[in-house]
């Protein structure tokens, strides 16, 4: 039997399910470092939601080895289900109540003492900006605010490892921003976040690493940078002084693309610093004088079109 790598919080090996004839996970592999943002990307019906579903407890896969928080979820499903904490999509917070309300009745759903769990609300009730607010109605509160509470709710029982399921959907800019920022906090204190998520540049912003699910099956995994190195349209963008020089890099570089007005080039390239230091060490060895230059590599928008295949979908 393979070991568990140490300091990993999440490692599933062969995952499966099927619902009838209809294959949903088809044998993939996850493994999350402790401390971490992994993000699990992939169209609607990809599979994502089965795999979450299945990582917290909520549903038995048919095959595959998981562990979650140093737990075997098969043989020790509660000792996973007290390492993690779940934030759905939707605010699952009491509208009839107040924040402070809110947390105590999940204290107690906790079963955390009344003096440890007060102690616990007020802390997070710091934490997330919501002291002005605590005695208010949850009904009364804005997007941003109930989106920190259900966070703050999922926390009272401070687990290490979170499952965020769109966390910021609806929010405006700033709200999503702040809620970036909570999220990037938890992580600097241990905390260990499986994010799921339809912006693909709250992906890039927060995660550490990325798998793409698509039709049961993960068809890439990696940090941020290295998927956008994956798909073609990478370049590096040279800007010049005059038509001269121009000119001169042009004939110097080979098969480029150029723009005579804003007298610049483009040259390809996957936007990796092996690339970039062979063209500036070819430019300084042929006296090329460069007034500016610009990386320029494929969005995580590219990446996911170019690798999943909505004929592929699985459920």
């Amino acid at each position: 039997m393979t070991p568990i790598p140490a300091q990993t919080a999440i490692h599933a090996i062969g995952l499966r399910k099927s619902y009838g004839k209809k294959l949903v996970l088809d044998g993939i592999d996850l493994i999350v470092p402790t401390g971490t943002i992994f993000s699990l990307l992939g169209p609607n019906g990809a599979g994502k939601t089965t795999a979450v579903q299945i990582l917290t407890t909520l549903i038995a896969a048919d095959a595959g080895r998981v562990h979650v928080g140093g737990h075997e979820l098969a043989k020790d499903p509660d000792g996973v289900r007290s390492t993690l904490a779940v934030t759905g999509q939707f605010s699952a917070v009491d509208n009839l109540l107040t924040a402070r309300e809110n947390l105590r009745l999940m204290a107690r759903l906790r079963h955390i003492g009344r003096r440890e769990g007060g102690r616990r609300i007020e802390e997070l009730l710091e934490r997330f900006d919501l002291v002005e607010a605590a005695n208010k109605m949850v009904a009364t509160y804005s997007g941003g605010m109930r989106r920190r509470l259900d966070l703050a709710m999922t926390l009272v029982g401070n687990p290490r490892i979170i499952f965020l399921d769109e966390p910021t959907t609806g929010l405006d800019p700033r709200s999503r921003r702040g809620m970036w920022d909570i999220i990037r906090g938890l992580v600097a204190n241990g905390v260990t976040i499986f994010l799921t998520t339809q912006y693909l540049e709250e992906a890039d912003q927060l995660a550490d690493r990325i798998a793409v699910l698509n039709g049961g099956k993960i068809v890439a995994e990696g940090t941020p940078a290295q998927l956008k190195r994956l798909v073609p349209g990478g370049h590096i963008s040279l800007e010049f002084g005059s038509p001269d020089a121009l000119e001169y890099a042009a004939r110097t570089l080979g098969e480029v693309s150029r723009n005579n007005e804003a007298l610049t080039l483009q040259v390809p390239s996957d936007g990796g610093v092996q690339s970039l230091r062979t063209l500036l060490d070819q430019l300084d060895r042929a006296a090329i004088q460069v007034e500016g230059l610009t990386v320029h590599t494929p969005d995580l928008d590219d990446v996911f079109l170019a690798l999943t295949d909505k004929t592929k979908v699985a459920a």
